[in-house]
Formats: C-alpha cells, sequence, structure tokens
C-alpha cells in the first residue's frame, strides 16, 4: 500500500483509493486500537462538512470504531476546529474529520485530532498505517457487549457556538456593524452567521445552502468575486471567506479588496503586540509568508520563525518557539491561545475585534503591509517527480533567481494534499513576477502537466 497519510491527512477522490469505504472501515478499526490503551470504555468523536461523500464514509469509520469496542459520538456537519474543541469537551479519545477541506466536492479526505485537540502525532499516523495495511488487526473481534455504540450528539453545534463567542473580547460587542458571510456552502454554514448575529451584527449570509455538490464551487477562501460585490452592493464593513472545512479565512475590506492571510497575520499581531499580549513578539510564518509581511514584522520589532508550509508544521514550530499567534498566506491561521488548530470563525472574531479596538476600518489597517508584487501559478500535474529532475528547470530557476537577485525569489513546490506544482514569484513589478512565472510554470506543464 502506498502512504495514506500526506501534510493533513488522508485525501483524495471519494470511493477511489486510498479514500473508498473499505480504507475508512480499516482506519476506524485502526484509529480504535490504538485508543484502547487504557482499561476504560473509549469514545471517539466523528464530524465532517457537507460534502455527498461524508455519509457513506461516516459510516464505514463508524463501523469499523465499534467493531473494536470503542464508542462513536457523531457531530454532523461542524467546523473541523469545532470538532477538534468537541474532542477535547467531551473528553474523548481522538477526533475525524472527514473533509477535504478546500478541495472540490469529489474529493474528500480524513483527518485526526488526538484527545487534547491536537493534530495526531507523527508516531500514532505510522501506527495506524502499519496496521490498516499489514492486516494486523484483523483478528482482534470484540463480541457481544464488549463492542461500540454509536449515538449523535445534537448539541454539537451550540457547544462551538458558546466557545468562539468566548474568545471574542466580553466588553465588545458588534452592534452596528454589517458583516458579508461566505460559506463555501460547507462546515460553517450554520455556525457562522448566528455566531456573529449573536454577538450582534448585521450578517449577510451568501452561499449558505451546501447540497452536498457546491462545496468550494466558486466560492469561499479561493473563490471571492462573489463576496467582493456582495460587500460593496451591501455598503458593508467587511465580508469573511471561509474555506470548506471551516479551518481558513480570507477577508475582504469595505472598499472590495482582498486581505490574504499574510496581511490578517500582520492586522492581528499588531492588535496583540498593542495589547500586550503577542507573547515574545514572535508570529510563525513559512517559506510561502510575502517578503511585505517580513517587512511589516520587522518594523513592529516582530520576529518571524519560518515554518515548513503546512498547518500541522506552523503549530510544531509555534510551540517550540513559544509563540501564540502564526500562520499562512492560504488564511489558515492559528490564535494558541485560544485553540489548537486553525479556526476561520476565530480568526474572524479576533479580525473584528482588532478593528472595533483600534476604530479603524479594515482598509486602514490594512496599510500596515505592502505586498510585493506576488504570481503563484497551480499547474496540476500527472506525476510529482523531483523538479529538478525536469530537463531545463535547473538552468530556468538559476536565470530567474539571478535576474531577481536580493529584489524578489522564486518557490516552486508540490502541494501536499492535490496533484498540483505551485510556482510562486515574487518580484519588483507585477510585469516581471508574471513573466518569470510563466516561464517557469510552462516548462512543469510541458513535461508533467496533466
Amino acid at each position: 500500500m502506498s502512504k495514506l497519510f500526506g501534510t493533513d491527512g488522508i485525501r483524495g477522490v471519494a470511493n477511489v483509493a486510498p479514500m473508498t469505504v473499505e480504507t475508512a472501515l480499516a482506519i476506524g478499526r485502526a484509529t480504535a486500537h490504538i485508543c484502547r490503551r487504557h482499561d476504560k470504555r473509549h469514545r471517539i468523536v466523528i464530524g465532517k462538512d457537507t460534502r455527498l461523500s461524508g455519509y457513506m464514509i461516516e459510516n464505514a469509520l463508524t463501523a469499523g470504531i465499534c467493531s473494536m469496542g470503542v464508542d462513536v459520538l457523531l457531530l454532523g456537519p461542524l467546523p473541523t476546529p469545532g470538532i477538534a474543541f468537541t474532542t477535547c469537551s467531551m473528553r474523548a479519545d481522538a477526533g475525524i474529520v472527514i473533509s477535504a477541506s478546500h478541495n472540490p466536492y469529489q474529493d474528500n479526505g480524513i483527518k485526526i485530532f488526538s484527545g487534547d485537540g491536537f493534530k495526531l502525532s507523527d508516531e500514532d499516523e505510522a501506527e495506524i498505517e502499519m496496521l490498516v495495511s499489514t492486516g494486523k488487526i484483523n483478528d482482534i473481534r470484540p463480541t457481544a457487549s464488549e463492542v461500540g455504540r454509536a449515538k449523535r450528539i445534537d448539541d454539537a453545534i451550540g457547544r462551538y457556538i458558546v466557545f468562539c463567542k468566548n474568545t471574542f473580547p466580553a466588553n465588545m460587542d458588534l452592534e452596528g456593524m454589517k458583516v458579508v458571510l461566505d460559506c463555501a456552502n460547507g462546515a460553517t454554514y450554520k455556525v457562522a452567521p448566528i455566531i456573529f448575529q449573536e454577538l450582534g451584527a448585521e450578517v449577510i449570509a451568501i452561499h449558505n445552502k451546501p447540497n452536498g455538490r457546491n462545496i468550494n464551487a466558486d466560492c469561499g477562501s479561493q473563490y471571492t468575486s462573489d463576496l467582493k460585490t456582495a460587500v460593496r452592493e451591501n455598503g458593508a464593513d467587511l465580508g469573511l471567506a471561509f474555506d470548506g472545512d471551516g479551518d481558513r479565512l480570507i477577508a475582504v475590506d469595505e472598499t472590495g479588496r482582498e486581505i490574504t492571510g499574510d496581511f490578517l497575520l500582520a492586522i492581528c499581531a499588531q492588535g496583540l503586540q498593542q495589547a500586550g499580549e503577542l507573547k515574545n513578539d514572535k508570529v510563525v510564518i513559512t517559506c510561502m509568508s510575502n517578503v511585505g509581511l517580513r517587512q511589516a514584522f520587522d518594523g513592529m520589532g516582530i520576529s518571524y520563525p519560518e515554518a515548513d508550509v503546512g498547518d500541522r508544521n506552523v503549530l510544531e514550530l509555534m510551540i517550540e518557539e513559544k509563540a501564540v499567534l502564526g500562520g499562512e498566506q492560504s488564511g489558515h491561521i492559528i490564535f494558541l491561545n485560544h485553540h489548537t488548530t486553525g479556526d476561520g470563525i476565530l480568526s474572524a472574531l479576533q479580525l473584528v475585534a482588532t478593528m472595533r479596538r483600534s476604530g479603524k476600518t479594515l482598509s486602514e489597517l490594512a496599510t500596515i503591509m505592502t505586498q510585493s508584487p506576488q504570481i503563484l501559478i497551480n499547474i496540476p500535474v500527472s506525476e510529482k517527480p523531483s523538479l529538478e529532475s525536469l530537463p531545463g528547470y535547473t538552468e530556468a530557476l538559476a536565470a530567474a533567481e539571478t535576474e531577481l537577485g536580493a529584489s524578489g525569489r522564486v518557490l516552486n513546490r508540490y502541494s501536499g494534499t492535490q496533484s498540483i506544482c505551485r510556482v510562486m514569484v515574487e518580484a519588483p513589478t507585477d510585469d516581471d513576477a508574471t513573466r518569470i512565472a510563466n516561464t517557469l510554470a510552462d516548462l512543469v506543464r510541458s513535461q508533467i502537466g496533466e
């Protein structure tokens, strides 16, 4: 069997290996097995986003877990961070999320949280993978009263709503603020509007009618065109876009301009620093973070350790560096003083709290950073060989880096969750960035493009 776990759990086209019911059944059994390390009744939480395939994977996981004598608590559609929170809140041994995040609806995935709300360790993932691939758990068969049972937790949404609201300053509300929420037809479609309404905001919700097939479809954090239009047409103070599983946030200011994760990090870092809550004056970023963010942090006296791409890597470095804030350009932001994982709704609440404290509009706050011209091209690929092995690639990369010198940079990498090669170029001008990026992208596309 090929490696199951990628940078963010297991992911692929639903009903195609590895995202089959057979694999889900085995993963459920293996996860239950590693949870049974103490002599007590064990429980595993399962939640999902709004994909059509979530039903079959949920049932397969449930069957596998119960067959190993572990109980299942079913949450239904709930954002990934809400599942992590509920896992801790209910003292469960593990939490399983059925979601492919920002991927299209035909994909699905499985990611696992440990009982403390953090992503499952590499060691536990390796053990699950070994158990699934070797079949070592096939002969472990509890019977009669020892098999597990499953039940639905009807108030999971309410618990998560209270948790999110409690991260917002108690002496503030959102009265008089008009907010557009793009729920990506995903896991935030119920909870996000309720949270902002209960805090006093006037809410216009778009893409909040999931049908199992429209999650992330030209909406959400990756496609903000509709959100920009809705903000301008409604005269809103800002727009907030989540991805399918609700762990990312991209914003739109009152003028209709997109505010990326880098800007959000800079704004929230300044707000925390001014409130005396930015521990060690340190924020973890990644290699994808714009040079403008680095320059903004230099100006604020904030250090910025750099992690590899991926929320797991960001979190690990945050813990190592004792930082309370870290994130990615994609809008995956971790406020470690509030939660163990990235949370789009929580990030949105911290953003609007910063607006309220400062008395400034989002466009005014965004002047804290000047983004260096950056082009990112995503190339669907048929395979993922070493980029250096592609004929002509090394020479083209060297030529680009020589031309840019200290005034820009090139970063090319494969996605850890999709069959995509990402070509990113920062340069002094948009024209230079576009030209260099297209040259490199065309080379990759001509050799391994789909």
